[in-house]
């Protein structure tokens, strides 16, 4: 029996054993290029764990409950688009149907959260039936609020603590963003 199959079968198994011990890709992409990237499927299954949301304004006398995010990269875009399913209600008011809205975002890297948090977002589309009163009263006004706040203080994804540790000595998160419809973290030195 020739050897040769051997010696290809140990190099291979060596190989994968060497990928497993990079317990992402994303580590051997940093320490093989100058990026890290995510798809929006990874990025979707972070928000799905993070949903439903509730946000109360001036001391809940207006509350937002935010189900269902559906992210997506448009073909072509700078910018990832983000939909929610979102119920208002006031004091005083019956509580409204869940309705939907839409934006448009970049991506930022905070240190301080070790996430990638929306950047500049764009209010797209708000539609909810029956809001009457609501809607008039500032809705869209209560939306750009909470997506202030969220930006500010939420990661849509959060990086792995094992692979910030694995990022190449000397290496640190430079600029984030969406190429050819995929996240993309650049390193800097």
């Amino acid at each position: 029996m020739s050897t040769a199959p051997l010696r290809r079968l140990a190099c291979l198994l060596a190989l994968a054993a060497s990928l497993a011990a990079c317990t992402t890709l994303n580590a051997v992409s940093a320490w093989l290029g100058n990026e890290v990237a995510f798809t929006a499927p990874q990025l979707q299954r972070k928000l799905d764990n993070s949903f439903p949301r509730d946000f109360d304004k001036l001391g809940g006398l207006v509350s937002a409950r935010l189900t269902n995010p559906r992210l997506s990269i448009p073909q072509g875009d700078s910018r990832l688009r983000l939909d929610f399913d979102i119920a208002v209600s006031a004091l005083g008011e019956t509580p409204v149907d869940s309705g939907h809205f839409a934006l448009l975002s970049g991506l930022r890297y905070n240190p301080a959260t070790q996430g990638l948090h929306l950047d500049n977002p764009e209010l797209l589309s708000v539609d909810i039936p029956g809001a009457g009163s609501l809607l008039k009263g500032g809705t869209r006004g209560l939306i750009n609020t909470l997506l202030a706040d969220y930006a500010a203080s939420e990661p849509v994804y959060r990086l792995d603590d094992d692979l910030l540790r694995k990022l190449p000595s000397g290496k640190r998160i430079g600029s984030t963003n969406i190429e050819n419809g995929r996240v993309v973290v650049h390193l800097t030195q």
